[in-house]
């Protein structure tokens, strides 16, 4: 099918493009960008007067929990939430069960995501055996089987002499090493940030230099290998500024935000009563204060934190209603977070749309080898004649409020139901096929 998006705001950072424009669509791939393209062989028309076209939105830090944990989201739920929120590319964590740490199990998301889901799905492999920091796993072969990352998301490689063989062969695989900061010792039951809030409702504190201290360790180790070294959901100001001195110092460094950690503090964790538990605000890393908050924004602004993501982590109801102790970590993320992130960066102009657009497109598929450089025609995150027709339109003054009808994942644990938003992905192209359309009444 023949697709032509007429009149939109064209936003692609990678070539620099930020104009009003067409954009042409054939066989699932790029046939023309500009104005005034002929719509006479189009079998749909999009009149996007008013919209902003963008590449196809990539996130690389999502939990789809397939296999082992389907009964909290698959590849096919999990994708629809990804197209419902305006992402044409997820890249999967690999704690499931088991764990993605083989060739096999990177092949067969691969295999079942062709199938099964609405977006483009790629794997993160496993750093160790089982995520069990004990032993390496296979990651050359994973590379080989099409992993793009590395990571033992939901631990941390807690050793440093495995996480010095680690940073080696994810080096030599061509791959960046995603980390989840988080110094194990220091974290032992405790459910929250260290603060005034958890001292109120009596529970142990998760202090920011658990974090801060794995970072700063990792950038030591990796400074004789020069392993590309990619710091998930950072939370802490300080580790902003860790990251940004690395930074300037040439290191390989990068680092992610997500929207939770942008938009809400420790606070959350407390129902308006102030002296209970909100399960849907106990993440991790835990959410935090107003003063990291400012501190993950500045970072922003200036380059420290490249991209975005969502860490979109489903639960389900019941496993979210035990005690706040015992209550899984995790926050689901994709329908709210292009909405979210305008509230917190755009609408206050910390930044601007093109900005936006590069942190959402291009720098995560250049962390993941999924850009032109990597794959040729075949480069994701931006728009170019010849290319894969992945494509987001954004309604940049839409006013709806969130609810559980605009969730298409599994689960539902989100502290951000019933708020209200002014910005909103509409519809939702991948390889040249509309995944997702907002009907409006």
């Amino acid at each position: 099918m023949s697709t032509l998006i007429r009149n939109a705001r064209v936003i692609d950072p990678a070539s620099g493009l930020d104009e009003t424009a067409d954009i042409a669509i054939a066989g699932g791939r790029i046939a023309g960008i500009g104005p005034g393209l002929s719509a006479s062989p189009a079998d749909r028309i999009f009149d996007a007067r008013g919209l902003i076209a963008t590449p196809g939105l990539i996130d690389p830090h999502v939990h789809l929990r397939e296999p082992g944990q389907t009964h909290k989201e698959d590849l096919a739920s999990g994708s629809a939430a990804a197209v419902a929120g305006g992402f044409t590319t997820v890249c999967c964590m690999p704690n499931t069960t088991p764990a993605l740490d083989s060739p096999e199990l990177v092949e067969w998301v691969l295999y079942k995501s062709h199938a099964a889901a609405s977006c483009r799905v790629f794997p993160v492999a496993a750093a160790t055996t089982g995520r069990k920091g004990e032993h390496m796993a296979e990651i050359a072969s994973c590379a080989r089987a099409g992993a793009v990352g590395i990571s033992d998301d939901g631990d941390v490689v807690a050793s440093p002499g495995m996480m010095r063989q680690v940073l080696q062969n994810t080096h030599h695989a061509g791959l960046a090493f995603m980390q989840h900061c988080q110094e194990p010792s220091l974290t032992s039951g405790a459910p929250m940030h260290a603060g005034n809030v958890a001292l109120r409702l009596g529970l142990l504190g998760w202090p920011r230099e658990a974090e801060e201290i794995i970072i700063e360790r990792d950038i030591r180790l990796n400074r004789p290998i020069g392993c590309r070294y990619h710091v998930q959901h950072i939370s802490s100001g300080n580790s902003v500024d860790i990251v940004r001195r690395a930074r300037a110092e040439g290191q390989p460094v990068s680092a992610e935000a997500s929207p939770h950690h942008l938009t809400l503090t420790h606070e959350a964790c407390a129902w308006p009563d102030g002296n209970s538990y909100n399960a849907d605000a106990k993440m991790n890393p835990p959410l935090r204060e107003q003063s990291d908050i400012d501190a993950l924004i500045a970072g922003i602004v200036d380059g420290t934190i490249t991209i975005l993501a969502t860490d979109h982590a489903p639960h389900t109801a019941d496993e979210k209603a035990r005690p706040f102790e015992e209550a899984p970590f995790g926050i689901i993320g994709l329908e709210s977070a292009l909405a979210l992130y305008c509230d917190a960066l755009v609408a206050p102009g910390h930044i601007d749309w093109a900005k936006l657009v590069e942190l959402l497109t291009i720098n995560p598929a250049r962390l993941c080898n999924l850009d032109r450089r990597n794959r040729g025609d075949d480069g994701l995150g931006e728009i170019f004649v010849g290319g894969p027709a992945d494509i987001t339109l954004i309604n940049p003054d839409h006013a709806w409020t969130f609810s559980e009808a605009d969730i298409a994942s599994k689960s539902r644990n989100t502290p951000f139901l019933g708020r209200s938003f002014k910005v909103r992905a509409v519809a939702t192209i991948v390889a040249g096929e509309l995944k997702h359309e907002l009907v409006t009444n």
